[in-house]
C-alpha cells in the first residue's frame, strides 16, 4: 500500500486483510496525521518515500520491498468484505503456482439496495517473481502478461467514508498541468485521462480537445474510446450541442456492438425530443442485447433503468397495459425508489391521465 493521511480509513482496510495476507507493507508518502502510528499496529514494515507527483513511482517501490511469492494491492480507503475475505483466502490456497495475475472486481458505488451498481476489473494479485511494473504518474496501471486468472472477489472503494479529504481535489489535474509545461509527451492513456480531469473540473471546451485528440490516436484501450464518446457525449449535452452528442453515442458503435448504455443514451436522447417510438425502441434494445462487461459498468443500464423508461414512454403514448409490465418488472428490482412508489400510487388511482415518473422527474 501507499498511503498518506488516511488515519479515517486505514485501520477498517487492514482490518480486513491482517488475516490473510502473511506480510503487509505500507509506504507512507507524507503522512502528518497518526496514519503511521495505525499502520504500527498491524507491521513493522512502514517505509517513508518522498513523493515526487509519480504514483508509478512509489507503488513500483511499494512492490520492491515484497517478498512472498505474490503481492496484492490495496488503497487505503479500500475493503474486502467479509464474504470475499473467505473466497480470497480460498484462492490463496488453491491458487495454481503458474498463475501470473489474477483480476478482481473493484466496486465504487451501490444502489439505495445494497447491490453494486458501478464496478470495473483491476488486476489486484501479480507474481512478484515477474517483476511488473506500475506505468503512469496519474491513473496508472500495471503492465501484465502471461496467465491471467479472473475471480468474482470484489474490493470496495470506501471514498465516502473519509470525512475530511486531506488531498487537494485537483491534485491530478497539476501533476498533469506540471507534466505538459515541462514538455512531456502525453500517452493515448494520458490523453484520455488528462480530458477526464479537465472535465471534472468544467474545464469543458479543454476537455473536448483532449478527448478528440486521444480519439484520433489509432492506439488506446477500446473501452477507454467508448467512454471518452460517452464524456464528449455528455458535454455536448451540458452545452445543448444536440447533433455532436448524437453522433458521440452512435460513434460507440464504431467499436464494439451497442452497449446498454449506449442504447440508454439514445433513447434518452429520443424521449427528450418527444420521440417516443424511437426512445422505446432503443430501450427495448438495451435489454435485448447479452453484454458481458470488460471495462466500466454501470449495472443500471441492463437492469432496472429501462424498464423505467419504458414505463414512463408507454405510459406517454397511451398503452397503459405495457407501462404497467414494465412498472411491475422494476418494482421488483427497485421497490424503495421513490420514482416507482410514485408510480405504483399512480397506477392504483385509475383512470388518472398524469405522467409517470421516469429517471429524469
Amino acid at each position: 500500500m501507499i498511503v498518506k493521511d488516511e488515519e479515517e480509513v486505514l485501520g477498517g482496510c487492514l482490518n480486513s486483510v491482517q488475516g490473510i495476507c502473511d506480510e503487509i507493507i505500507i509506504i507512507d508518502t507524507g503522512s502528518t496525521d497518526d496514519t503511521k502510528k495505525i499502520a504500527q499496529q498491524y507491521t513493522s514494515k512502514i517505509y517513508d518515500y518522498k513523493w515526487i507527483d509519480d504514483f508509478s513511482a512509489a507503488r513500483n517501490f511499494a512492490f520492491s520491498k515484497a517478498t512472498m511469492d505474490f503481492i496484492f494491492w490495496l488503497d487505503a480507503d479500500d475493503i474486502v468484505l467479509e464474504k470475499d475475505q473467505q473466497s480470497l483466502k480460498d484462492l490463496k490456497e488453491k491458487l495454481d503456482p503458474r498463475t501470473d495475475a489474477v483480476s478482481m472486481n473493484y466496486i465504487l458505488q451501490y444502489d439505495d439496495d445494497g447491490n453494486p451498481a458501478f464496478y470495473f476489473r483491476r488486476y489486484r494479485l501479480v507474481k512478484r517473481f515477474n517483476n511488473f511494473k506500475w506505468i503512469g504518474a496519474v491513473h496508472e496501471y500495471l503492465q501484465i502478461s502471461g496467465k491471467i486468472v479472473e475471480t468474482d472477489i470484489a474490493i470496495v472503494h470506501r471514498k465516502d467514508e473519509k470525512k475530511h479529504q486531506h488531498v487537494a481535489i485537483d491534485r491530478n489535474l497539476k501533476i498533469y498541468e506540471k507534466r505538459l509545461k515541462k514538455g512531456d509527451k502525453f500517452s493515448p492513456r494520458d490523453l484520455y485521462y488528462y480530458a477526464n480531469e479537465l472535465k471534472d473540473h468544467k474545464q469543458f471546451d479543454k476537455a473536448v480537445l483532449y478527448y478528440q485528440l486521444f480519439l484520433q490516436n489509432e492506439a488506446g484501450w477500446v473501452e477507454d474510446k467508448i467512454r471518452a464518446c460517452f464524456n464528449l457525449a455528455a458535454i455536448y449535452s451540458h452545452n445543448k450541442d444536440d447533433s455532436n452528442r448524437l453522433e458521440m453515442i452512435l460513434k460507440t458503435f464504431t467499436y464494439d456492438i451497442p452497449r446498454p448504455e449506449a442504447c440508454c443514451k439514445l433513447g434518452d436522447y429520443f424521449a427528450e425530443k418527444n420521440l417516443h417510438l424511437l426512445a422505446i425502441h432503443w430501450y427495448k434494445r438495451a435489454l435485448e442485447i447479452d453484454f458481458i462487461p470488460q471495462g466500466f459498468h454501470f449495472e443500471a443500464y441492463e437492469t432496472w433503468y429501462p424498464h423505467l423508461s419504458l414505463c414512463a414512454m408507454y405510459w406517454k403514448i397511451g398503452k397503459y397495459d405495457k407501462s404497467l409490465e414494465h412498472h411491475e418488472i422494476v418494482k421488483e428490482m427497485r421497490p424503495n425508489d421513490p420514482k416507482i412508489l410514485y408510480n405504483e400510487n399512480l397506477f392504483k388511482q385509475t383512470g388518472k391521465k398524469s405522467e409517470v415518473a421516469n429517471d429524469e422527474n
